[in-house]
């Protein structure tokens, strides 16, 4: 879903929606594609599942009723995307995969630990959304999307401990220290990035930083005491959850293309350009 609406703003933001000849706006779907199909040509999976966000709450919200709640609403035009984006990837053979009470982000975790742990498989995660660093692993990378086309970071636990000094699951801790503005849950009252970066580094976890209180600055220790729940919270808020009820099998997700299928969607759509972009010849 983050990509379906940045490949929307990438185009909206300065003025021009691609449309059908009937009007529909269609710029969301088609930039999508191309983001898509970029990171296909360069990580060459042999497999690919998308996963996606439903309308309606998530346990999140039950939790903690502001989650979220500072989201505007979708533009009207990427709303009728939202369904044409998963008949586009049918089209491509590709697995829509969503769970009713949770996000895309929990359906990613859920599958990454299957197809990792349960099978050996090598899994990729490609997004824009550095929350999912804390399932990267041994088997699992993660790969986030930055500004352009063509412009990736792929983190490993090498390279996340390189460039932030932090382990996966200490993703979560620095989350639940400093909160999520996006997600809009706080953390902690008055501790950023860098405050909860210096204590995950030197204490390990929320627990270490707990038991060793004392240590603490006196400002930092009240600011800390003072919003103890919401430090628990929003560390919950922040994991990403791993026991969702989804499966694919591999069978279903293996990445092969229909070619007629492929055509006949694309045309649908107006979008006989992306044919020769993936490959696919028009006869």
């Amino acid at each position: 879903m983050a990509v379906l609406f940045r490949a929307y703003f990438a185009t909206a933001a300065g003025g021009y929606i691609r449309r059908t000849k009937d009007g529909l706006a269609t710029n969301a779907v088609y930039g999508f594609i191309r983001y898509f199909w970029d990171a296909v040509q360069t990580f060459n999976p042999t497999h690919v599942v998308c996963c996606w966000d439903l309308g309606g709450g998530t346990f999140r919200g039950e939790h903690y009723a502001a989650y979220k709640g500072n989201r505007p609403e979708a533009p009207e035009d990427l709303i009728p995307q939202f369904t044409m984006i998963q008949e586009v990837m049918e089209s491509l053979g590709i697995p829509n995969i969503s769970a009713p009470g949770y996000e895309a982000d929990d359906c990613i975790g859920t599958l990454s630990r299957l197809y990792s742990e349960d099978l050996g498989m090598n899994v990729m995660i490609l997004s824009g959304d550095h929350d999912l660093l804390q399932l990267v692993n041994d088997r699992t990378s993660v790969i986030i999307m930055k500004k352009g086309h063509g412009n990736y970071k792929v983190y490993t636990p090498d390279s996340l401990y390189e460039e932030k000094g932090l382990r996966p699951r200490q993703i979560i801790d620095m989350k639940g220290l400093m909160g999520d503005a996006s997600d809009n849950y706080p953390g902690v009252r008055g501790i950023g990035e860098k405050t909860a970066m210096k204590l995950v580094q030197e204490y390990e976890s929320i627990e270490g930083i707990l038991e060793h209180l004392d240590e603490l600055s006196p400002s930092i220790r009240k600011k800390i005491e003072n919003d103890l729940e919401m430090l628990h919270l929003s560390r919950k808020l922040a994991e990403i959850h791993l026991e969702v009820p989804v499966a694919c099998s591999l069978e279903s997700c293996v990445l092969s293309l229909d070619h007629h299928q492929v055509i006949a969607k694309f045309e649908e759509l107006e979008m006989k350009s992306l044919c020769s972009l993936i490959g696919v010849a028009i006869s």
